[in-house]
């Protein structure tokens, strides 16, 4: 079991005098199933599992009323052992989705006060592309507004994953001196973390893939992991999604690579399907990102705060959630050439994912600013209360770019900016040099 920076909330969860029942989603295999026991076994005397994706039996349990003392009656009839104390009891709903009933329980559950109860699921983001069947139940059941308490859980963080590598907390400590008072890091710790990195960069956040790598440092076993988990997304594509939806949602999904392997890495709806428009897949798209799987990046209109409302919502990139799912679905040797730096063309995308994996990871809004083909910046974000943008360099650049937007503030807003490569911590002028495996300490101050 790796530590998770979900345990902090749900510790804090559990201290709040008038809780709710809480729902942790997040894309599949991020994690949420066992942390959730893990947190229930520390905290409660008894537990109540019940997962509804491997056992749709149990949905009929939430057929009937949904009062409280009957539940409890019928689930302890059901599951053997189960027992159902007031006040040390946690009760833990898995794959909710998959169990709109229990979810519409959630009221009273809350109204009731006795249990605690945790649920977990994979694809409560997607709405309107379930099943005909899944529609037809969900039509008559509630959501309960006002009587849950939702947060989003992401796959493993770079930071979770220094955590799982034994990193100790004196190495980050110095690692944000550094970044604060602008010195470079030793050279023993700056090669360390630059071959981690690499690593994360392959690897990615899934618990499985990290764990089956750890153990094995096997790369090939690592893969399999990942490719099953992508196939998983790939079954989840026909199984809740409508019929006219099923091929198009696929497809949107398999050209992610081909969009990121152009110059102009402006998601295309031709690159999905030649003669492709904006009608005929944005809805398809909307589903691939409300599962978790990817993360739009929105061009701004200017550079200048609040970002989200200079966001020009029709013109974005598109990224996958996990880098190491990303790489998994190129081809066989990538992960070698990555680790040897011989990426070739394709490292700006790599390098490019890498950091949307890392700010949207921190639970960042991802921007971008392209005015022109010769003006592109390939991130933007708020850093010490500026508008800051931050430029990807897998090696050295010119950042042209950026000195564009440094050099005329009149017109562009921006005073600092960042180059992330592989390098160490420097300046020079405006405009700060950090390796990539500082990225995550950016936070929005």
């Amino acid at each position: 079991m790796y530590r998770r920076k979900i345990e902090v909330f749900l510790n804090k969860w559990k201290s709040m005098a008038d809780r709710k029942p809480l729902v942790i989603k997040g894309c599949r295999q991020c994690g949420k199933t066992s942390s959730v026991k893990a947190f229930a076994r520390l905290n409660y005397d008894n537990i109540i599992y019940m997962d509804f994706h491997e056992k749709k039996e149990l949905c009929s349990l939430f057929t009937g009323s949904l009062d409280v003392d009957y539940l409890t009656m019928v689930i302890s009839a059901a599951i053997p052992g189960a027992l159902f104390v007031p006040y040390k009891t946690c009760i833990i709903f898995d794959e909710i989705q998959d169990c709109p009933q229990a979810r519409a329980s959630l009221k009273f559950f809350k109204q009731d006060g006795r249990y605690d109860v945790i649920c977990t699921g994979s694809l409560l983001g997607v709405n309107g592309y379930k099943s005909r069947e899944m529609q037809e139940q969900e039509e008559a059941t509630s959501v309960p507004v006002g009587f849950e308490h939702i947060v989003d859980m992401y796959p493993m963080d770079f930071e979770e994953w220094l955590w799982a590598n034994n990193i100790p907390d004196a190495t980050f400590g110095f690692l944000r001196m550094s970044l604060e008072k602008e010195i470079p890091v030793p050279d023993a710790i700056h090669h360390r973390m630059r071959q981690l990195l690499l690593e994360y960069v392959i690897v990615g956040g899934m618990p499985e893939a990290i764990k089956t790598f750890l153990n094995t440092h096997d790369v090939n076993q690592m893969l399999t992991v990942q490719r099953n988990i992508v196939d998983e997304y790939k079954v989840d594509m026909v199984k809740y999604a409508r019929s006219e939806d099923k091929s198009k949602i696929r497809e949107c999904f398999e050209s992610i690579p081909r969009q990121l392997s152009k110059d102009n890495k402006k998601f295309t709806y031709s690159v999905v399907r030649k003669g492709g428009r904006s009608k005929d897949y944005i809805s398809s798209l909307q589903w691939i990102e409300d599962a978790g799987i990817v993360r739009r990046c929105y061009n701004l209109s200017i550079t200048e705060l609040p970002l989200g409302g200079n966001a020009i919502y029709d013109c974005f990139k598109i990224y996958m959630t996990d880098t190491g799912l990303f790489i998994s679905m190129l081809d066989d040797g990538t992960q070698s050439d990555i680790l040897n730096g011989n990426m070739g063309s394709y490292k700006g995308a790599v390098y490019e994912n890498l950091m949307a994996d890392i700010l949207g990871k921190m639970g960042r809004k991802l921007y971008y600013f392209q005015k022109t083909d010769s003006l592109e910046i390939d991130f933007v974000i708020r850093y010490k209360g500026e508008c800051v943008p931050v430029e990807c360099k897998a090696r050295t650049g010119n950042a042209k770019s950026l000195k564009t937007l440094l050099n005329h503030p009149e017109k562009y807003k921006v005073l600092h900016a960042v180059k992330c490569g592989d390098y160490n911590v420097g300046r020079t002028g405006s405009v700060l040099t950090i390796p990539f495996y500082m990225a995550f300490m950016l936070e929005e101050l």
